[in-house]
């Protein structure tokens, strides 16, 4: 795949699978409920003055900590509107990280990082819209807006700018800054390291960690440990796999009667997100193929086992499934599209190579079995338009019935009524696949009425059908 191609992937990846309506604004300068307030625990000054006195952090440490925590509380006191709500919300995770008693010291780098960017962009920077990307050079980590939760560091998109940065082939000089700030940002987790989120999602209290983005890390740790030989790439990369052991909530880890599957939140490992799943095995697969590590190689198969198994799930027949429970929106359908391709292209080689004994049967992974035609599908299913039909025959007159059709995949939908040549009633909406219904007020007086209904899926294919309803007289 071309560079570019693969860097607009990335950063779309990151966009969508983090940066939706799933954040959940706090009140300004509160503290958040949940497990914080029932934790009761440390302050922030109390929390970090232990970590002091016990030797974990020096006094340097302590004191720029410190002194960044009172200067946002001193700025927020100055804010209002927006600008407080934002700065609030960050001070708040902060305050229920500390309170949770989940303050360390390899988490400190990255939490006070956000803290100090976010005092700074709502004392004296324009006010975002949210999923509004910024920087702060000469830093090339790529932070994001959640409203309700302030600026983060978005770190699937950051990874994603590394591998733009490798596959250019020309970027070496950023490539190496990047992850000379990525890899001390890195927090201590499940027995090895991982790249957090520390602000709330979705029903997710930080700090959290995804397969998703841990799966691109190892991806392009590995890729820059080919390049330039540097030992902190690659023990960072071999340091990234813990999360891949470990099951939720310290890792991603599901274990499975085929093998295994990497969960995208480490809070919510019933969320079957396939996107997520396969690009975490994309990045094991390339950190196995670079790196030869047995482990590697271990953690791929019990996910690819898995995949395997899983992957005909998502494939409707006409469309993809972004979970268990909903369709995929266009571009979700589209990285997924890519990722299947991606698997496709590296499986088709067979297991990656390692030093480590062969599988005992010795026989490639059916990538193109799986995969391979899954990604053809959907594909496919881009210039398919929707299959659309007309259940309801008869209805009440005088009640607000429900017209039921028949529909292949999500698409909006839209109903036109008419007696005659004269447009009664039209409706419409975005709906799912299945049998759903959009509603019309039934005329009492009843009669026959010729109905129109059309769709439009996510790629903008268009279906039409016609037929008739009789409204019984109330």
């Amino acid at each position: 795949m071309h560079a570019r191609a693969l860097l607009a992937a990335a950063l779309l990846c990151g966009a969508l699978a983090l940066g939706g309506p799933g954040a959940v604004a706090a009140q300004a300068g509160q503290p958040l409920s949940g497990r914080a307030a029932a934790a009761r625990g440390p302050s922030v000054s109390g929390a970090l003055s232990a970590l002091e006195h016990s030797g974990a952090i020096t006094e340097a440490i302590y004191r720029q900590d410190y002194s960044a925590y009172t200067a946002a509380k001193h700025s927020l006191s100055r804010l209002s509107g927006t600008r407080r709500t934002e700065l609030g919300a960050v001070l708040a995770n902060v305050q229920a990280i500390a309170a949770a008693g989940e303050f360390t010291p390899t988490r400190l780098g990255a939490l006070f990082l956000t803290l100090e960017h976010n005092r700074s962009w709502w004392t004296s920077e324009p006010l975002l819209s949210n999923g509004e990307r910024v920087s702060f050079p000469p830093s090339h980590i790529v932070w994001e807006y959640y409203a309700g939760q302030g600026i983060e560091i978005q770190w699937l998109a950051t990874f994603g700018e590394a591998n733009g940065y490798y596959l250019s082939g020309h970027e070496n000089s950023n490539l190496r800054q990047l992850l000379s700030e990525v890899i001390p940002l890195a927090t201590d987790r499940a027995g090895g390291i991982a790249w957090e989120y520390m602000f709330r999602f979705d029903g997710g209290l930080p700090p959290w960690t995804s397969g998703l983005s841990q799966g691109t890390a190892l991806q392009v740790l590995a890729r820059a440990y080919s390049r330039f030989k540097e030992a902190a790439d690659l023990t960072a990369a071999q340091q990234a796999l813990g999360i891949f052991e470990t099951p939720p909530p310290a890792g991603v880890r599901v274990a499975t009667a085929a093998g295994a599957a990497y969960a995208e939140y480490t809070y919510a490992p019933g969320d079957e997100i396939l996107n997520g799943f396969i690009q975490s095995l994309v990045g094991l697969y390339d950190y196995t193929s670079i790196t030869k590590d047995p482990l590697g190689l271990q953690l791929f198969e019990a996910g690819d086992a898995q995949a395997r198994a899983e992957v005909p799930r998502y494939d409707t027949g006409a469309w993809s499934l972004y979970d268990q429970f909903g369709e995929s929106n266009l571009n979700y359908h589209e990285l997924l599209t890519e990722f299947l391709e991606h698997l496709c292209e590296r499986t088709r080689r067979g297991p990656p190579s390692t030093t480590a004994p062969a599988p005992a049967t010795g026989a490639p992974i059916p990538g193109d079995q799986i995969y391979c035609t899954t990604a053809q599908h959907f594909t496919t299913y881009l210039r398919t338009p929707p299959v659309i039909s007309l259940i309801t025959t008869t209805l009440a007159g005088g009640t607000r019935a429900g017209v039921q059709v028949s529909l292949s995949k999500i698409s909006t939908v839209r109903l036109t009524i008419r007696k005659g040549t004269r447009v009664v009633w039209t409706n419409s909406a975005y709906l799912a696949s299945g049998k759903p219904r959009l509603l019309w007020p039934t005329p009492a007086a009843g009669g026959t009425f010729s109905v129109t209904v059309s769709a439009t899926d996510p790629a903008g294919n268009f279906a039409t059908t016609t037929g008739a309803i009789v409204v019984k007289r109330h």
